[in-house]
């Protein structure tokens, strides 16, 4: 029993797998930009942007979590739940505030103060989830590196 218990407090993967979303995502992130804007882009890090960080993280955790523990599992639900609230505001919400704040910069006289590029297209967040996906398919797939 104990042994069983020090191998479940042992598993990484349900830290290194969002964090390695992120980090892999907003690399990424940064990459596109970059050539985009045909510079380094440090000034467009943030919110925004392709592919999200948002939807990267929550998406790895559902996957994760379905993998290991299945979809009948109470923690799919709730990661499930969480991912649906996270998606929702980065497509709805915070696009819906990018957009005010793209037409109060617009009245202003002065450079624009505000932040326009907030929230994420639906490709943005298609984008994130396969990130996210993929990286909790490869972490389950070296289960053994990371204590699983």
């Amino acid at each position: 029993m104990r042994k069983r218990f020090m191998a479940k407090l042992m598993d990484l993967s349900y830290l290194i797998t969002p964090f390695a979303a992120w980090l892999i995502t907003g690399c990424s992130k940064f990459a596109i930009n970059s050539l985009r804007a045909r510079r380094l882009a440090f000034d467009l890090i943030g919110y925004g942007g392709m592919p999200s960080n948002h939807s990267a993280i929550v998406g790895s955790m559902v996957t994760l979590i379905a993998l290991r523990e299945g979809i009948d599992h109470p923690a799919f639900g709730v990661a499930l739940t969480l991912a649906y609230i996270v998606l929702l505001d980065a497509n709805s919400l915070r696009r819906q505030v990018g957009l005010q704040a793209e037409r109060l910069n617009r009245l202003s006289a002065e450079q624009p103060l505000l932040r326009e590029r907030i929230g994420h297209s639906r490709l943005e967040i298609v984008a994130g989830l396969l990130v996210g996906g993929a990286m909790a398919w490869l972490i389950h797939a070296y289960r053994p590196l990371f204590g699983g």
